[in-house]
């Protein structure tokens, strides 16, 4: 369906988006990876809003540090900016009970409980 719909864009926007749809044909089989997990697991993944509401957030907390004496320098900032940014986190994941189920499913072995 995706590969279909890629197809139907190019047809009206390829001549304007060309670069755009080379680059999608290019990297396909990342960019369609997404399409392998449960819809669930999907549903948080595209909410693509909340990546960038949290990228804003570490700037906040991290742009007035304009340099950092080493990578572990900066990694301590985004991981404390980060555990602040937690604390107001209090909606909870739609269905969590079965996304967990399946993330443990795909990434068993990466997943500690």
């Amino acid at each position: 369906m995706a590969a279909t719909a890629l197809d139907r864009f190019e047809e009206k926007w390829g001549s304007k988006y060309r670069y755009a749809v080379k680059s999608w044909r290019e990297n396909w089989d990342d960019l369609t990876t997404f399409f392998g997990f449960p819809m669930e697991i999907r549903q948080i993944i595209y909410t693509t809003n909340l990546i960038e509401n949290l990228n804003g957030k570490i700037r906040k907390y991290t742009k007035a540090k304009l340099s950092y004496p080493s990578d572990d320098a900066v990694k301590k900032s985004v991981f404390l900016a980060i555990l602040e940014i937690e604390k107001k986190w209090t909606m909870p994941i739609r269905n969590w009970g079965i996304v967990l189920n399946q993330f443990i499913a795909i990434f068993e072995d990466r997943i500690r409980l």
